[in-house]
């Protein structure tokens, strides 16, 4: 019997391909994606990332969304309790799996095995211990497509803020710098890729710099 699994979608690269993996994986079908969004700002937490290009983006890749209102400056508190209402609906509608994008990070999935597992709930993690530069040579090399929303300053330069995720980056990138930006080194939206049914026409607008990070607000692309 096929595994239900909802998805963890940040917008960004890393949850993209992770989609892309389960879907080959004839053990597990992607029921729908969930993602965190600012109810203040409306945007996709960490990624800043707008809602239509979320909502394009669940529409190109075929699933349905359910979003998560936190709240400006989330407490851990209330974002345990908003995932923890979210999951115990879920789990009533006989979801049992929840997949995530992580790579490396020991105690972000503890944190997520832990509290999915109280509530019945087993936590996938299809990019677990990949090495991340030969998977971002791999998501470049297969078509994906993706744009730099968020970068933290101080581990990268704050001038990638709106560039493209991409062959270039990755041969220019310093040698402190996860190649997937693992350690929150940056974020980013995806526009194409082998997940997506069609590209999304994108263009960048103001780059800014906001409680230490330097971001680009990602629009969608006007009309010719």
């Amino acid at each position: 019997m096929r595994k239900l699994v909802l998805l963890s979608w940040s917008s960004g690269k890393d949850s993209a391909w992770t989609l892309h993996l389960l879907r080959r994986q004839p053990a597990f079908t992607v029921m729908g994606l969930f993602t965190t969004v600012n109810q203040d700002h409306q945007r996709v937490a960490m990624h800043a990332v707008r809602l239509e290009l979320l909502r394009r983006q669940a529409e190109a890749v075929g699933l349905p969304l359910d979003i998560l209102y936190i709240p400006n400056r989330c407490s851990n508190a209330q974002y345990d309790s908003i995932m923890g209402a979210f999951v115990e609906k879920v789990r009533a509608d006989g979801i049992h799996h929840m997949a995530f994008g992580d790579l490396f990070l020991e105690d972000v999935r503890k944190y997520r095995e832990e509290r999915l597992q109280a509530a019945g709930i087993t936590a996938l993690f299809p990019l677990w211990d990949m090495s991340t530069t030969a998977l971002a040579q791999q998501m470049v090399a297969e078509g994906v497509r993706a744009v730099f929303t968020c970068v933290d300053p101080r581990k990268l330069p704050g001038s990638w803020a709106g560039r493209n995720f991409d062959g270039a980056f990755l041969d220019r990138l310093p040698a402190a710098v996860d190649a997937c930006g693992e350690n929150g080194e940056f974020h980013t939206f995806v526009y194409d890729g082998p997940m997506l049914a069609n590209p999304i026409d994108i263009e960048v607008g103001e780059v800014i710099e906001r409680d230490g990070f330097v971001f680009a607000d990602v629009l969608p692309a006007r009309a010719a």
